[in-house]
């Protein structure tokens, strides 16, 4: 009997993964596991350079290709692989590969992992960037948190980034999101066609063992990628603002910060005597987390949800952030710690926190009853699997309805397409 020939997926990552360095790549590998979990044959390709974090591909039995942008053995490559399924790591990725996708592989489904929408980020960061520039007080930052979807919709829709997310997202048959209040934002107020938007959180197993008691914990945590803009503006705000208030509540209090790709002026911060101790990048993120009390998460921009967070609740630390730390990741259930929008605000509950055991005892339960409700692995794997068969069984008719897609592909991938073959024809000459 001829067993069917197993699924093969492409993956076209802005970036190799570091599932231990950021989110995004940890989520990356959730949904990479979810396929192998149904036996498909993956190959993961990128034109980015090798980080130092990279996860072991090949150990998980994924093939790693390299690809070059602007190059036409990426045609023979794809050709020759025949994806049945071709994931793209951000839009850019999109924009970069997916007119070649279409041209010679046209019946692969085409599927875009948003990570978060990097065109809301941009637009909050920019109007933080006039806030602190139009005031000078940097601790109360009440009316930039949660603004209404509308509010949201008017700071993006004139950028060029949210122009250009937007259309990568309708050239996709399926766009993975994991934030429900940005497909929210897509279908209220950009009128993105729901089927289009299919809601993936970080997927995870619920913990196994018992988490570290809190007597047997010490210190706070912040943990989170340096490149990441919005983990950089939390450290400041912690050092300028938010410590110094804890500090003077608990004097002998630590703060130990961790990231990945730790630059000078972050190392320039370390301050033993003040209790601030930047560690650089945790070899195990989990291990820190467990054997800290209470992690801070004081973000003041940013988009999709955060997986520092999540990793809090993974190891029962309850976690003090504020309305951008906290989107899109409670639905209708407590928080596991505190929602803060005011640096005293921010200060006096991690204190109490830090302080108080049977708060932190709830906290910590919140946490698990929280990713049990909305983070199982199961569940969304299961989900996202279904999701892709059913997008292939019904490829026609999508792309059929999605004529805003069809028409954005013509016109956008014309256009890269005739200027990738020019600068591959120059990069030749040269």
């Amino acid at each position: 009997m001829i067993q069917p020939r197993a699924t093969k997926v492409l993956v076209i990552g802005y970036v190799w993964p570091e599932p231990r360095s950021s989110a995004a790549g940890g989520h990356m590998m959730q949904i990479l596991e979810t396929f192998l979990q149904q036996g498909w044959d993956i190959t993961f390709s990128s034109p980015a350079g090798v980080g130092e974090h990279m996860a072991d591909l090949a150990e998980q039995g994924i093939k790693k290709v390299p690809i070059e942008l602007n190059n036409s053995s990426f045609d023979t490559f794809v050709s020759e692989l025949a994806p049945d399924i071709v994931l793209f790591d951000r839009f850019m990725m999109e924009e970069q590969f997916g007119w070649r996708v279409e041209k010679h592989c046209p019946d692969a489904l085409r599927v875009l992992e948003t990570s978060d929408l990097q065109s809301l980020r941009d637009a909050r960061h920019q109007r933080l960037k006039e806030r602190l520039k139009a005031r000078d007080d940097a601790n109360d930052f009440s009316e930039l948190f949660a603004p209404a979807l509308r509010e949201e919709f008017e700071l993006m829709a004139e950028t060029d980034l949210a122009k250009r997310e937007i259309a990568a997202i309708y050239r996709c048959d399926l766009n993975l999101m994991i934030s429900e209040v940005e497909i929210e934002l897509l279908v209220e107020q950009f009128k993105l066609p729901r089927n289009l938007l299919h809601w993936c959180p970080l997927m995870v197993d619920l913990p196994s063992e018992p988490p570290v008691p809190f007597d047997d914990r010490a210190h706070f945590l912040h943990i989170g990628n340096f490149r990441h803009a919005p983990n950089w503006d939390a450290v400041l705000w912690l050092k300028t603002a938010i410590w110094p208030l804890i500090r003077a509540q608990l004097p002998a209090a630590q703060l130990h910060i961790y990231g990945a790709y730790t630059p000078p002026k972050a190392t320039a911060l370390h301050n033993p005597a003040q209790g601030f101790h930047v560690l650089n990048w945790a070899e195990d993120a989990l291990q820190v987390m467990s054997a800290a009390r209470v992690c801070l998460a004081p973000l003041r921009f940013g988009a999709g949800i955060k997986g520092k967070i999540v990793d809090a609740m993974i190891c029962g630390t309850p976690n003090v952030t504020t309305p951008i730390g906290a989107e899109a990741m409670q639905g209708e259930q407590a928080w596991p710690g505190a929602i803060t929008r005011t640096a005293r605000e921010f200060a006096d509950n991690a204190v109490r926190l830090y302080n108080d055991k049977a708060q932190w005892l709830s906290a910590q339960a919140l946490g698990q009853a929280l990713l049990a409700k909305r983070y199982q692995q199961s569940e969304h794997g299961a989900a996202l699997i279904e999701k892709l068969i059913d997008c292939q069984q019904h490829i026609v008719q999508l792309r059929r309805d999605n004529f805003t897609g069809s028409m954005l592909r013509h016109h956008q991938h014309k256009s890269t397409q005739y200027m990738a073959q020019w600068i591959e024809a120059k990069n030749r000459v040269i």
